[in-house]
């Protein structure tokens, strides 16, 4: 199963960053080859300074070796080896009207000291956060993702659209990252969703992706904007570092396992701000996203 989801990864990477360089038409994906010194490397891809994306990677890892003892501890085991693989995109484009984007499909396993696999699953998703409101393109997005889910079965769109929205959800500021879409963990075998099954649903969901996030981008990357739009837009960043770095798992898990510095904080936008105490005028567009974002809604 590693080797097969490793071997999809590797194809999808392809198949993302051509369409991105196309929908581009200047700016063209960076490649570093990465090893990690305890076991494993990746691909790291990134686009910077082009005439739609001022910023983005699109990477693929296959790392392994002895868990280490922080995780060991966050999954309440002992003397474990592990192996984890994925492809993470993070997409931030220059125009205030387009949304960022993030995705994430990954496999994980666990072994105990005689090789055995002790432990396996899949998890992932994808999701959007824009700067200003198109309810169509909230309701694009989320149609092709249930259109994914459907397939598999029907009650995985709703639950796992409910998960994207808890945990893409920033605390501390009481509001969503962005509208959301999908977010699954730990799917295990059960006598209802073998490990074959949920790699057909999950490889579903990556394919899915350019479809849902490609006509958002064609649609709206040539609305002209204003410094009013991208100052707004950098305020909006400052908040999806914030979470990145303060709740988002992936981030840590790379960070605690001696992860490749540069992939994991690939996901950060170039141009960021921080304003004290900062509030969109009162029936704005920058508040009508807002109240979006304060309680999460169902597009489809």
């Amino acid at each position: 199963m590693k080797d097969k989801f490793y071997t999809y990864i590797q194809n999808l990477q392809d198949t993302i960053t051509s369409k991105l360089e196309e929908v581009d038409g200047k700016a063209k994906f960076q490649e570093d080859i990465w090893e990690r010194p305890e076991g494993g490397g990746g691909r790291t891809r990134v686009i910077e300074n082009g005439d739609v994306f001022e910023k983005g990677g699109v990477n693929i890892s296959g790392v392994h070796g002895a868990l280490p003892e922080s995780m060991q501890k966050y999954f309440g085991v002992e003397d474990a080896d592990f192996f984890a693989c994925g492809l993470s995109l993070v997409l931030h484009p220059k125009n205030p009207m387009v949304p960022t984007v993030h995705a994430n499909w990954r496999y994980f396993e666990m072994y105990d000291k005689q090789g055995n696999i002790v432990d396996q699953w899949f998890g992932g998703g994808q999701d959007l956060t824009p700067y200003y409101l198109f309810e169509e393109d909230a309701i694009h997005f989320h149609s092709v993702c249930k259109k994914a889910c459907d397939s598999h079965h029907p009650e995985f769109h709703s639950k796992y659209k409910k998960r994207c929205d808890e945990y893409f959800w920033n605390t501390h500021r009481g509001e969503a990252r962005g509208l959301g879409g999908l977010f699954f963990d730990y799917c295990k075998a059960t006598d209802k969703m073998q490990m074959e099954d949920w790699y057909n649903f999950v490889t579903e969901v990556g394919d899915s992706f350019l479809e849902a996030y490609i006509p958002i981008v064609i649609k709206r990357k040539g609305i002209g904007f204003t410094k009013l739009h991208r100052d707004w837009q950098e305020v909006r960043r400052g908040r999806y570092v914030e979470f990145n770095l303060v709740h988002d798992k992936g981030t840590l898990f790379g960070l605690k396992t001696n992860g490749r510095i540069e992939s994991i904080l690939m996901s950060l936008p170039p141009h960021v701000q921080w304003k004290y105490d900062h509030h969109p005028e009162e029936r704005s567009e920058e508040a009508r996203l807002i109240e979006v974002l304060k309680k999460p809604k169902d597009w489809v």
